[in-house]
């Protein structure tokens, strides 16, 4: 019976509150608004809930209103799975293309996603809370049980300096291209993946980049990427090579 009605459950929805067994859940004026107005839900119909910790629960609408409502939680319907210890890094463009790589990063398995501040980057500020908003949906469409953080920018001078020592970074550099992908003999583990601004990276940040015991500088392939393209197309390679795919 509950198999069934987590295939009928086509809306998924993620909640801040920790789910499990038989758990109420109250919703936000705009999670309300989205279930009962927008999608016309009704008491008895069934949501699939993730919380990021849990997994995914299959829950029941209980009270339905147009400010608010309460879903209880029936069964757990998948585990919680983790992406691979990931971040990527990326200096925000315009608005709709910074939007883009937030989005799949999500969902092609980013457990961190960190918009950096370089020499030649445009954008001096970003919306974090925007960001965050835009990774949450793309792990409720994807069919994600996870969500990962969406950092404020940061300097990316000062997370060099901080660099773990048990973290490699992926350093695409487009003064590389039409070079072979360049990882070579890596190992998995922590990871990071670095695409530069539009204007590309000066050459200060080329030298310590290169520097970087942990770093391995790679190409892209034989043509200048854009930097949502390659974003994407770096976690592809990365993805092929060392996740989870």
């Amino acid at each position: 019976m509950v198999a069934s009605m987590s295939t009928n459950a086509k809306i998924r929805l993620y909640v801040e509150q920790p789910l499990g067994q038989g758990q109420s859940i109250p919703l936000s004026r705009d999670q309300a608004h989205y279930l009962f107005g927008v999608m016309r839900l009704s008491v008895g119909a069934h949501v699939l809930l993730f919380d990021g910790q849990t997994g995914e629960w299959l829950a029941e609408v209980v009270e339905a209103g147009k400010r608010g409502g309460t879903l209880s939680c029936v069964e757990q319907t998948k585990p919680l799975q983790m992406p691979p210890d990931l971040w990527l890094m990326f200096a925000p463009i315009k608005k709709a293309r910074t939007d883009f790589i937030v989005e799949k990063a999500a969902e092609m398995g980013a457990a961190r996603i960190m918009p950096v501040q370089t020499d030649f980057t445009n954008s001096e500020r970003i919306r974090q809370d925007r960001l965050q908003a835009h990774a949450v949906e793309a792990a409720e469409q994807c069919g994600g049980t996870f969500v990962p953080e969406v950092t404020d920018l940061q300097k990316l001078d000062r997370l060099l300096a901080e660099w773990p020592e048990d973290r490699q970074l992926m350093f695409c550099d487009e003064a590389r291209v039409g070079e072979a992908l360049g990882l070579g003999d890596v190992s998995r583990g922590p990871w990071a993946i670095l695409i530069g601004p539009e204007g590309g990276f000066s050459d200060a940040e080329r030298n310590r980049l290169s520097a970087l015991a942990q770093a391995r500088v790679v190409s892209l392939g034989p043509r200048i990427l854009r930097a949502d393209t390659a974003a994407v197309a770096a976690m592809t390679l990365w993805q092929q090579q060392l996740g989870d795919w």
